[in-house]
């Protein structure tokens, strides 16, 4: 077994794709971490908001979390359209370009990526905020931890969606089963205290209040709340990794995912008010977690205190599975249409596209790495993307059903058209909200994305055209071509080179850069070991040519005569025959000069049409040193 097999697997043929589809349990961990762990960031970033208000802070969380609630159902019942109207994946990407038009199909991609992108930065930032908050000595690593679990996610996700679900399975239900539990027996020790239960650990004090409350603040506030909602969209972008009957199992896992998360944003909201748990400055000494808080004062810092916050960390950190999910198969839609390179369409060893999942690790590490981990800054940046692919996705499904009237379409039209109405009114106010602080990043990074992918295409279309034809084959063009060859000395590797050129043309030219020392010892060589053999065989007497070299240059002068021949020759192929040694150990490679590496480089640089380039190995017996 080679070092591959046993870091990422075996290969999987595509045969076996079948079985690496998933049923409503291994579903909700690939595709719904990234919603359900939003509940353990989303209302505290609307708490961290509020902080100037003080103690008075706790009194607007509800109505926050209600409304972000009521988007929540709004978004899931049209949600649950587009995944019965495109079974095959009805990501937003699809569904804008088919129903609103390219642009709006790229603008939609633009912005799920921009989102993905920030869901990895954010998740496991996120995730490590949970462990600082629980052990406040680790606060200056951050950083290296939020690497490390990048690093890990990466590596899982690469041995296939199958065995990342297999693998994530058990955090996410233990993360489920804990919060869960938390929320109960807090809102019932809070209803039996008549709604004013004592904590068992104290949550801190708030500090005074510096700032009044304002339409501006609370719109800022539920902005960030609104963090919560991102990665609901993921189940429709990805039908077509679910098991057959597909559209009934990514409904039924999309309903589980959006149930359980207005459970625990209902229920943190709730308890955030009975315990009066006001947000602490995120990145400074004293952080924690509003989860924390709430924990702590329902049951203590015990044992279950420590699962609980255990569970929430490995969700929030490897919530930015759903992006590793995700991101590549978007990127293989858009790399179909011609808008991103082809490569992010093919699939790695284990089927899934690795291109990908290399690309989104790198955007997101060089996130974390610029904003030192730390969630609270990287929150500004993060909803205007997800919104406003809603947005377009719920727009396309109105045009979808205007164009496709099918049964029950005027009910569906009105779904999602209310959809669309409440995510687009969302983006306005999350974009203005944030702009200043960070959001207007994402205004331009997302215009940048889709420009760049309308250059990709208009690239592609370049090509296309400069390569199609419909002519017959000029045979104008088939006439042997002239074989130029490097000699450095005479020995086996160029007697192969020579015998080889010999077989394509009768116009072989070998060509010495010299160095005074071999100047005559490699002309007389030339003479009676090629050019006596071949005319005793009746063979065309291959050219022997000297370039002087007064800088002791090899590869340039070289590159320049092949130039030369092919300016005297227009109508012929010139053929650069380049031998080369093959090592057997990859170190060996430091032993050699490697010119025919550079001269091949140089030439590609500086060639034209004419001049055709061909390696001649000769793989070296294993030697040892």
């Amino acid at each position: 077994m080679n070092i591959l097999d046993l870091l990422l697997g075996k290969p999987l043929a595509a045969s076996d794709e079948r079985a690496q589809q998933l049923g409503i349990a291994a579903g909700i961990p690939i595709f719904g971490l990234d919603a359900l762990s939003s509940a353990a960031y989303g209302p505290e970033a609307a708490l961290t908001l509020l902080i100037p208000l003080g103690a008075a802070s706790v009194a607007y969380i509800i109505p926050i979390s209600s409304s972000i609630v009521v988007l929540l159902a709004i978004v899931f019942f049209s949600y649950r359209q587009t995944i019965a109207a495109y079974p095959g994946g009805g990501g937003s990407y699809t569904v804008a370009s088919e129903n609103l038009g390219t642009f709006a199909g790229l603008l939609a991609a633009a912005a799920l990526m921009i989102d993905y992108i920030l869901t990895v930065a954010v998740g496991i930032s996120a995730g490590v905020g949970a462990l600082v908050s629980a052990l406040p000595r680790l606060l200056p690593h951050t950083l290296f931890f939020c690497l490390i679990i990048l690093a890990l996610i990466t590596f899982i996700n690469l041995r296939g969606m199958r065995q990342a679900g297999i693998i994530f399975m058990f955090p996410t239900y233990l993360f489920i089963g804990s919060l869960l539990a938390a929320l109960g027996v807090g809102v019932f020790k809070s209803v039996m205290a008549g709604g004013h239960p004592v904590p068992v650990v104290a949550p801190p004090a708030p500090g005074s209040a510096i700032a009044a409350v304002s339409v501006w603040l609370l719109m800022k506030s539920f902005s960030s709340g609104c963090t919560a909602m991102t990665g609901v969209e993921a189940v429709s972008n990805g039908v077509r990794a679910f098991r057959e009957p597909v559209v009934d199992t990514a409904r039924r896992v999309l309903t589980i995912i959006i149930g359980l998360l207005m459970v625990m944003l209902a229920g943190i909201a709730y308890l955030v008010r009975a315990y009066h748990i006001v947000a602490t400055d995120p990145g400074k000494d004293g952080y924690q977690s509003v989860l924390s808080m709430i924990v702590a004062a329902v049951a203590g810092r015990g044992v279950f205190y420590y699962v609980t916050i255990g569970s929430v960390l490995l969700v929030l950190a490897l919530s930015a599975n759903t992006a590793f999910a995700d991101f590549p198969r978007l990127c293989r839609a858009i790399a179909l249409n011609g808008y991103l390179p082809d490569s992010f369409s093919l699939r790695g060893r284990r089927l899934v596209y690795s291109r990908g999942i290399y690309v989104l690790a790198i955007l997101a590490g060089s996130l974390l790495i610029l904003f030192r981990g730390v969630t609270d800054r990287l929150i500004p940046l993060y909803a205007v993307g997800a919104f406003l692919a809603f947005t377009l996705s719920q727009a396309g499904m109105v045009a979808h059903w205007k164009k496709n009237k099918g049964p029950g379409w005027g009910r569906s039209m009105f779904i999602n058209g209310l959809g669309a109405f409440a995510t687009g009114v969302t983006v306005i106010v999350v974009l203005v909200a944030k702009f200043v602080e960070g959001a207007w990043i994402t205004a331009l990074l997302i215009p940048a994305l889709l420009f760049l992918m309308m250059r990709v295409k208009r690239y592609f279309v370049r090509v296309e055209a400069e390569l199609f034809s419909q002519e017959a084959l000029d045979t104008t063009k088939c006439k042997p071509p002239v074989v130029v060859f490097p000699v450095q000395t005479w020995g086996k590797l160029t007697q192969r080179a020579l015998q080889f050129a010999l077989t394509i043309s009768s116009d072989v030219h070998g060509v010495h850069v010299c160095r005074e020392e071999q100047k005559e010892q490699l002309k007389d060589e030339w003479k009676r070991l090629v050019e006596e053999p071949a005319q005793r065989a009746g063979l065309p007497v291959p050219k022997y040519v000297e370039l002087e070299s007064p800088y002791r240059l090899v590869i340039t002068p070289i590159v320049d005569y092949v130039l030369k021949i092919a300016a005297e020759h227009p109508s012929c192929q010139i053929v650069l025959v380049v031998p080369e040694l093959i090592e057997q150990h990859w170190y060996h490679y430091f032993l050699q000069s490697n010119r025919a590496e550079l001269l091949k480089g140089l030439m590609l640089l500086r060639g034209n049409d004419n001049i055709v380039i061909a390696n001649l190995p000769w793989y070296l017996k294993r030697t040892e040193i």
